[in-house]
């Protein structure tokens, strides 16, 4: 018997905002790196996403492992991203005094 040796895609693709997901999911790449980064195995990683396939994931980590500054660069990237977003959402809706407002719109709604 022989053994069939091929190779596969990585299952990862990006969207038109340059997220990159993992197989045919909504599961981001940074979700499954950081989750790996913080010591989560590819099966802790499927059981807490179960969309997610188990051989997907191991190569995901592959792929990381392999490309891991191109992977890094990314992810800066898109903590770059989230961060301007979260200061622009800050600057229109500050985030102090929330708690303060939503229980005075709760008491208010209570009458």
């Amino acid at each position: 018997m022989s053994l069939s040796i091929e190779t596969k895609p990585i299952p990862l693709a990006a969207n038109a905002d340059g997220v990159v997901r993992v197989g045919k999911t909504r599961v981001m790449l940074d979700t499954v790196v950081v989750a790996f980064q913080e010591g989560a195995t590819a099966e802790e990683i499927v059981y807490q996403y179960p969309a997610l396939d188990l051989a997907d994931v191991y190569s995901v980590i592959g792929y990381y492992l392999r490309q891991r500054s191109e992977v890094e660069e990314y992810l800066q990237d898109r903590q770059q991203k989230a961060d301007i977003i979260r200061r622009q959402n800050e600057s229109r809706f500050p985030p102090q005094g929330v708690r303060e407002r939503l229980l005075a719109r709760r008491r208010s709604g209570d009458r």
